[in-house]
C-alpha cells in the first residue's frame, strides 16, 4: 500500500501550499460534492491545473521497482491511496486506486466512465443520462468505491507480506489495511521517512525514501532468491 509520500518523491505537490493562484484557496473547500455543485467551472479549473502538473512528475525508483515486483512475483497487488496515475505510467497493472484516479473522468449522476471527453471548464459537458462530468477522484464527503475497497480488505486479508509505503497511515479506511494483514497472520513492513501510527504494530521498519529503500530490498531479495536457486541446483547435481 502506497501514500502521498511516494508520490512526493517525484514532485507532486500537495496542493495545499502557496501555489500562485490557488493558494487562497481551501482544497478542502474545492474537493467536494457541494464545491462542485456551486462551482463547477472553478473546481474543474483547479483540477485541470492539477492534472498538468501531476503531467510533468516523472515516476521514481519507489514507482518503478513495485513494477519490477509484480512482474517477477506470482501474487502481487498494490492499493494505492494516490490519484496521480504513477504507478499505471511506472508499469505496474494491479493495481486498486482507493481515491480514484484524477486523469480519469466519470459522470457525477450515473457514475459511468468518460474518459474520451475533453473538459471545457465553461462549457461542462454532461453524460447521456444528463449528468454533469466530474473528475474521477473521491471528493471529501464521499465513499470509497465499494469494490476497490472490498477487494482490498480481501487481498489485505490474504496477504503473506504487507508493505506500507510512504504513508502517515491517519486516513482511514486505508490505514485499517495493514493491520488487517497483520491479524491475518502477514510479516508487516513499514518504510517511511518518520515514525507513524502504524510503527508500533510492524514487524520490520525501515526510515527513509521509497525511491532509496525499495531498490535496495528488491535487489537483496532477487541476489538471495538466486543464491538459493544455485545451491538447490547445487545439491541435486
Amino acid at each position: 500500500m502506497t501514500g502521498a509520500g511516494v508520490s512526493a518523491e517525484s514532485g507532486v505537490p500537495t496542493f495545499r501550499g502557496n501555489d500562485g493562484l490557488w493558494s487562497k484557496f481551501d482544497p478542502t473547500e474545492l474537493a467536494s460534492m457541494n464545491a462542485f455543485m456551486r462551482n463547477p467551472k472553478l473546481v474543474w479549473e483547479w483540477y485541470l491545473y492539477r492534472r498538468d502538473v501531476i503531467g510533468k512528475a516523472e515516476p521514481n525508483m519507489g514507482h518503478e521497482t513495485l513494477a519490477k515486483m509484480e512482474q517477477h512475483l506470482s501474487a502481487f497487488t498494490l492499493v494505492t491511496q494516490n490519484v496521480d496515475n504513477l504507478h499505471r505510467r511506472a508499469g505496474s497493472r494491479n493495481v486498486i486506486e482507493l481515491h480514484g484516479n484524477i486523469q480519469r473522468n466519470k459522470c457525477r449522476q450515473c457514475g459511468s466512465p468518460m474518459d474520451q471527453v475533453e473538459i471545457d471548464p465553461d462549457n461542462i459537458p454532461r453524460c447521456s443520462c444528463g449528468g454533469q462530468i466530474r473528475p474521477d477522484v473521491v471528493w471529501f464527503g464521499e465513499l470509497l468505491p465499494e469494490e476497490a475497497l472490498i477487494t482490498a480488505i480481501k487481498v489485505a486479508e490474504q496477504s503473506a507480506l504487507f508493505l506500507s509505503i510512504g504513508t502517515s497511515a491517519l486516513v482511514y479506511p486505508a490505514a485499517d489495511l495493514p493491520l488487517i494483514a497483520k491479524n491475518n497472520g502477514a510479516y508487516l513492513v513499514e518504510i517511511n521517512p518518520e515514525p507513524t501510527a502504524l510503527t508500533p504494530y510492524a514487524d520490520e521498519v525501515f526510515r527513509g525514501k521509497s525511491g532509496e529503500i525499495l531498490p535496495i530490498i528488491w535487489q537483496t531479495a532477487t541476489e538471495e532468491a538466486s543464491s538459493a536457486e544455485a545451491s538447490l541446483q547445487t545439491d541435486e547435481a
